[in-house]
């Protein structure tokens, strides 16, 4: 009898978000907030502070259980920018969405000095690219005591499209993922508090992507739960040539595909159209 894939990791059902729950016990739905201006796909869009609330506000109406608030792009070849103009992006509407929304809010930050200050303005999840590889990272995240994500990237985001070579691109994103669960662990950082992601686009071709997604399940055995970012990607555009702006259809079809091979949070832009998809595919398969 076909099933929907448990939506939990060990006896994480109820993630603790700074005070606020995200809920596992289902696959939960990550609303992207960029406030970037060169973001790949809504760069620009939500630079004052009203524009993101309103963004932010509209997505938790539409059904989102978390907001993943950025300040800086980690486009391909994007430029880095420093701490300080990071904060003055991201704390105003963190601080703005802590009053206005009863769901939690992510910090997709490597930084330690903007995840210290972000989540005292309000953020309960560390979203990290890097997988808190930067100095002062893993023992910052340990101090604050809220979730953190550890995704996975091969190279650093300038430069990480440029020729990535795996021999195994699932085994060796596993065993990455592992390895940094661990260094959480030794950090003293609870195993109830770790998300892991494979990191679809960072670092990978195309063939290593679908690989990726094929076999999705095969990263449960790291004992997280695993969160997946596929919303409007380029392996939308190498695979059937569609614009950026043209793929809401791809991307929702790739997150039922996440969904049905393990995944237990999908990162996206577009939280109507997923998160319906979504839930009709949970009906379908736990009524099975």
């Amino acid at each position: 009898m076909a099933t929907l894939p448990a939506s939990t990791s060990g006896n994480t059902t109820v993630m603790d978000c700074g005070g606020r729950s995200l809920n596992l016990g289902r696959v939960a739905v990550m609303g992207i907030l960029n406030l970037t201006p060169d973001s790949f796909s809504d760069g620009g869009l939500f630079m004052s502070r009203d524009q993101a609330v309103g963004r932010a506000l509209k997505m938790a109406d539409e059904g989102a259980d978390i907001i993943d608030v950025g300040g800086e792009s980690t486009r391909p070849g994007a430029l880095a920018i420093s701490a300080q103009e990071e904060l003055d992006r991201v704390l105003p509407v963190i601080e703005a969405l802590r009053r206005e929304l009863e769901i939690p809010i992510s910090i997709d930050t490597s930084k330690p000095r903007v995840m210290h200050e972000a989540v005292s303005a309000g953020a309960g999840m560390i979203n990290d690219v890097k997988a808190l590889r930067e100095d002062n990272a893993l023992a910052t995240a340990a101090a604050l005591d809220v979730p953190v994500c550890l995704m996975h990237m091969q190279g650093e985001p300038r430069s990480m499209q440029t020729n990535p070579i795996y021999e195994d691109v699932v085994v060796e994103v596993r065993n990455f993922l592992s390895i940094r669960r661990q260094a959480c662990l030794d950090a003293g950082i609870d195993e109830k508090k770790i998300l892991i992601d494979p990191g679809f686009g960072f670092g990978k071709t195309l063939e290593h992507n679908l690989e990726l997604l094929r076999n999705l399940s095969g990263l449960k055995s790291v004992g997280a739960p695993v969160l997946v970012g596929l919303s409007r990607k380029s392996i939308i555009g190498k695979s059937i040539g569609l614009p950026v702006d043209k793929r809401l259809h791809a991307s929702v079809a790739l997150a039922i595909l996440a969904v049905r091979n393990g995944a237990n949070i999908i990162r996206l832009h577009d939280v109507a159209a997923t998160r319906e998809a979504v839930r009709m595919v949970e009906a379908v398969y736990r009524a099975a």
